[in-house]
């Protein structure tokens, strides 16, 4: 339309609104007040939307035939894509619209605050249509408003954190045990009066006694985070915090309520400190890791401590944190000390001389670390904006007056890749289903094992021994053939966002395999307790027929532990099929944090083959802008740096 027509189309609409309202006073009924604000009407519409995407599924079209199997893959990866951007829509949406970063940039500005590279920052992302950065961006402005320097606690969990926070700030408030958090990181500042504020997607915040806080931050109290929960604030007296200092106890990596885990990933770029906890009970896994890696990749200096340190002798203990320590310079290339901590009260003051002697002198420092903390933040930022921007430039530069073939067909290599979660997350689970089943097969296995044992004369093995391997290598096996699938997906991923960053001249923010490899935690074992398994051989049935001597004993087995195995079995399926969804959403999450950037870079880059001389210009001199507003680089520096 020219801006004529459009204008006629506005016009029209809006007498068509007016007319309907004077229908309505014409027969004497008063219009009502609104029942609903515009947020909760885009929100619905959103959902709408979602359901219209996933209603684009495979098996959902079957209606209109059968969808080929080769397509089934990229049919799945489009609903992906359509319906992961709906998700982040809503999410932005349920946010309050990012509360207008311009506006808040300005008073900041009034105030004194140096925001001018952020403001150019900020117009380039909403001029250039680089939304996949406004999160950092609005992170970065939420940082500049407020001078408090936040030190976080991440770790697995029942690694400790809760208990390590209500230890140092000398509290019992934050509630402790193995139960996943599920709903936001919980935020501890100081204040004269104790209490507790909660913010939600879709209510107003409220205000509440401390001892209610597990109705808001547990698993029992707040399952899936169902009451919509989008931010909490603990306020305490207490003589260990200070005015512009926070605490944030995370939701544990490696939770089984995987929204707390996609929480805490979300929160971590926005501290000033990463505390990471490894549980000495179980050493040094992969989440704890990756969270380090994460740290340092958004310019986060992080300490990491060895929790529950009691549990080792002091040898055992000194070996433990070299090991950890070794682990980590060898894996991420980062030199970092790693300190002990308890909250036993014989080793407490581990705890307690860490943090006076780590701790404390940073209250001291905190609002130039702040600032500093603020300024490195600021420099990734502008460095990821400025490789997207020049990655723009150089493909033009490269694929000028061709077609554009490539960058479709690795587009849509990406989007197979992508297809493929949606059908492996279904085969996995299937794949628990049937571990749940399988205590009679398993039964039957151990039979014929412990025939073929007495079979053999020299056999000496116990019979308990025999029947808890076999029970143990059939659940093996099936677990393993779940890690095979998932290990390929993570390969196959990480090979497809490495070709696509290469074709997008992105090469420095390209996965390594391990990285999608780091999501895949050690799989649960069977727990079949102790198995009294007392069959014994009969000699003569043996000599008559081995298949009479396997199905006596498989009825021995059944009637002895029988109820027993059945229940290790259905319990184990439960607990494999909870891990295979961490699992999945950890990899999923890791694979979309690469995947996103990409296809804005597609959207951009197809858009530009289309694009003036005059566009093109408009970029560089965003690039340009970019470069001269280098002053506050220089903390980054000291800055370990590891590659993505």
């Amino acid at each position: 339309m020219s801006p004529a027509q459009a204008k006629v189309v506005h016009d029209y609409i809006a007498r068509l609104r007016a007319q309907m309202v004077r229908v309505l006073a014409s027969q004497g009924i008063t219009p009502p007040e609104a029942q609903f604000g515009s947020i909760h009407s885009i929100r619905v519409t959103l959902g709408f939307a979602d359901i219209a995407c996933e209603e684009c599924r495979p098996q959902r079209m079957r209606g209109y035939g059968e969808v080929p199997e080769s397509l089934v893959a990229e049919l799945n990866g489009l609903v992906d894509e359509l319906q992961g951007l709906i998700a982040k829509l809503d999410s932005y949406v349920a946010q309050g619209l990012g509360q207008d970063l311009e506006r808040r940039l300005e008073r900041l500005e009034r105030a004194g605050t140096d925001v001018g590279l952020v403001k150019t920052l900020e117009r380039i992302i909403n001029e250039r249509g680089l939304v996949e950065y406004r999160p950092a961006l609005a992170g970065i402005v939420e940082r500049l408003e407020g001078d408090s320097f936040e030190i976080a606690v991440f770790g697995r969990v029942s690694s400790g954190k809760s208990s390590l926070l209500n230890h140092v700030l000398q509290t019992d408030v934050l509630p402790v045990g193995v139960t996943p958090i599920t709903a936001v990181p919980t935020r501890i500042v100081h204040a004269v009066l104790p209490r507790g504020r909660a913010w939600f997607a879709d209510r107003r915040a409220e205000e509440f006694a401390l001892e209610r806080l597990p109705e808001f931050v547990t698993e029992q109290g707040n399952p899936s985070n169902t009451k919509h929960v989008t931010r909490i604030v603990v306020e305490l007296p207490s003589p260990r915090l200070r005015d512009d200092v926070a605490f944030v106890d995370t939701p544990g990596l490696g939770s089984l309520a995987s929204a707390g885990a996609a929480e805490t990933t979300t929160y971590l770029p926005r501290c000033d400190l990463g505390v990471v906890l490894i549980d000495a009970g179980s050493t040094l896994g992969p989440d704890d890791l990756s969270t380090i890696q994460a740290l340092y990749e958004a310019a986060i200096p992080a300490a990491v401590l060895l929790s529950k340190a009691d549990v080792l002798a002091p040898g055992d203990r000194e070996r433990m944190l070299r090991y950890v320590s070794d682990h980590i310079r060898s894996d991420l290339g980062l030199n970092l000390p790693v300190h002990p901590v308890s909250i036993k009260a014989a080793h407490s003051t581990l705890l307690d001389e860490w943090f006076e002697r780590e701790i404390l002198p940073l209250y001291d420092r905190r609002l130039e670390l702040s600032r500093r903390s603020v300024n490195r933040k600021i420099g990734a930022l502008r460095a990821a904006v400025e490789a997207a921007v020049r990655a723009r430039l150089q493909h033009s530069a490269r694929t000028a007056g061709t077609s554009g073939s490539s960058l479709r067909q690795l587009e849509t290599e990406l989007r197979k890749v992508a297809g493929r979660f949606s059908d492996a997350r279904a085969g996995c689970l299937r794949m628990t289903d049937e571990i749940r089943e399988m205590a009679g097969a398993a039964l039957r296995e151990a039979a014929r094992a412990l025939v073929e044992s007495w079979r053999r004369a020299e056999a000496t093995t116990p019979a308990t021994e025999v029947v808890r391997s076999v029970l143990e290598q059939v659940a093996a096996e099936q677990g393993g053939s779940i890690t095979a699938l998932l290990r390929q997906l993570a390969q196959d991923s990480a090979r497809v966002l490495r070709q696509t960053a290469e074709g997008l001249n992105l090469d420095q923010n390209a996965p390594d395999e391990n990285e999608l490899l780091g999501a895949l935690a050690e799989m649960p074992r069977l727990d079949v307790g102790a198995v009294a398994a007392r069959a014994q051989p009969r000699r003569l049935l043996l000599k008559l027929s081995a298949g009479w001597a396997r199905w006596r004993t498989e009825k021995q087995l059944q009637a002895q532990i029988g109820e027993q195995v059945t229940a290790a079995f259905a319990a184990y399926g439960k607990i494999l099929q909870a891990w295979v969804r961490r699992a999945f959403a950890e990899l999923q999450s890791r694979f979309d944090s690469y995947a996103d950037g990409y296809r804005a870079q597609f959207d951009r880059l197809a858009s530009h083959q289309a694009g003036s001389p005059e566009e093109e210009a408009a970029w560089r001199r965003d690039l340009e802008a970019l470069g001269a507003s280098r002053t506050e680089e220089a903390d980054l520096a000291g800055m370990p740096v590891i590659s993505a």
